[in-house]
């Protein structure tokens, strides 16, 4: 027996049937949207984030040495690839550009709720509009996607801020401010006590008595009074461009998901105006389902022209810990809608029916193992065969094939050159 590695999963058909019908509809949901997918690699060079983050981020990573010795990682998030795909197609490419993909991701982390090394996330990003519709577009697909799951505007809400806000707040203190640093403390406040959110801010510059002033302008529902307490043109721009995205996304019938958050920050360096976070209205999923914003800069800084950015990216787990918590998660089942069951030497003609059923999209199984008829039937109704198929030597002989359904019981015969003949999905009420 081999023991599978802390913080991997395996999921079996069952469970991931359920998983497949939410990743179905998150995708769905973006292809209507006219976003492309888009398949990526999943070892990149480990410069690509050491480049933007610092050395130290490779402690969060599956890095190491190639037999080339290259340095690679596994990727820890999609940003920095498509970023990288971006400026490899430069000018090529139409915008904006609308791409979204579904993979998974690896990062050395502690494991914890909703949270592995190895996730799963579908990405959806809009590239070449600095437009408020374009976050607003954002912020429309990902509610559409999660009321498509069954959820109501009762069991979630977005959290929307802007990064320009923050900084131009901490900028209009009489102090050196590391802005980046003060960000990130703003990111942490959810998870930790006020005390040691407020060293967080001290150390990053700000004194304790500015601290606290700082957090008392953040939960201000005002933000008049913050353009008039900033007094610069940086955070009245930001301001009016957060009102901006959140009149979009009225305009797109989203606005009631959306309440503005100033302590919600995302950690993130390459953020850089709107950002937002979903979260559980419960409080039952202890930290934010997913988040999004933009990242204007990152492309320019990869070596490209500059092209605003912005995007979202759903996480499989957590998301699937909202739908359990709002009892929107799929059953756990599996699915057969036909099973073709043979007794005898019927091989030939059950082969055909399977085929004619495959042909019309059906999922069909057959015997495969050789057994006896009651072992068939018990393998159907494991498998939730909806429609069982028997091609029987008795039936042939009179130029028939029975079916049974399996929920009621009920079965009856068919002619066997007349099934499924030109019927998309017979059952037995077509033959009673």
């Amino acid at each position: 027996m081999y023991d599978r590695l802390k913080g991997f999963r395996d999921f079996y058909p069952e469970e991931m049937a359920a998983r497949r019908a939410v990743a179905d509809v998150l995708e769905g949901t973006a292809r209507r949207y006219g976003f492309r997918e888009i398949g990526t690699p999943a070892l990149e060079a480990v410069d690509l984030y050491t480049d933007k983050s610092g050395d130290e981020i490779v402690e969060e990573l599956y890095a190491f040495e190639d037999r080339g010795g290259r340095h690679v990682a596994l990727t820890p998030e999609l940003t920095p690839t498509v970023a990288r795909m971006v400026v490899a197609k430069g000018q090529e490419l139409q915008k904006p550009i609308k791409w979204m993909s579904t993979r998974p991701f690896w990062r050395y982390e502690q494991v914890q709720q909703g949270r592995f090394r190895e996730f799963y996330q579908t990405n959806v990003d809009v590239f070449g509009s600095a437009e408020p519709t374009a976050d607003a577009e954002i912020l429309a697909y990902a509610a559409d996607a999660l009321t498509a799951l069954g959820l109501e505007a009762a069991d979630f809400e977005f959290r929307v801020s802007h990064r320009d806000i923050l900084g131009g707040l901490l900028r209009a203190f009489d102090a050196d401010v590391d802005v980046r640093e003060a960000i990130r403390a703003v990111d942490k406040s959810a998870k930790i006590d006020p005390a040691e959110y407020y060293d967080l801010l001290h150390e990053a510059g700000l004194s304790y008595g500015q601290a606290e002033q700082f957090d008392e302008l953040l939960a201000s529902e005002d933000l008049d009074e913050l353009t008039d307490f900033a007094g610069t043109d940086d955070v009245a721009d930001a301001v009016g461009n957060l009102r901006e995205v959140l009149d979009a996304a009225a305009d797109f019938g989203v606005r009631e998901y959306c309440s503005v958050s100033l302590e919600t920050a995302r950690g993130l360096d390459y953020y850089t105006g709107t950002v937002f976070e979903c979260f559980d209205t419960q409080g039952e999923v202890s930290r934010a389902v997913f988040g999004g914003g933009r990242y204007d800069d990152l492309i320019e800084s990869y070596g490209g022209q500059p092209t605003p950015a912005v995007g979202v990216a759903p996480g499989h787990a957590t998301l699937s810990l909202l739908l359990q918590r709002a009892g929107e998660w799929p059953e756990e089942a599996l699915s057969t809608d036909y099973y073709v069951l043979s007794v005898g030497d019927t091989r030939g003609t059950a082969a055909r029916v399977a085929r004619d059923l495959r042909d019309r999209g059906h999922v069909v199984e057959t015997d495969l193992a050789g057994r006896s008829f009651g072992a068939q039937m018990s393998y159907a109704d494991g498998v939730n065969a909806e429609t069982v198929v028997i091609v029987g030597e008795r039936d042939l002989e009179n130029g028939e094939v029975t079916i049974k359904e399996m929920e009621s019981g009920d079965q009856t015969t068919a002619p066997v050159d007349d099934f499924p003949g030109d019927r998309d999905r017979p059952t037995y009420d077509d033959f009673e």
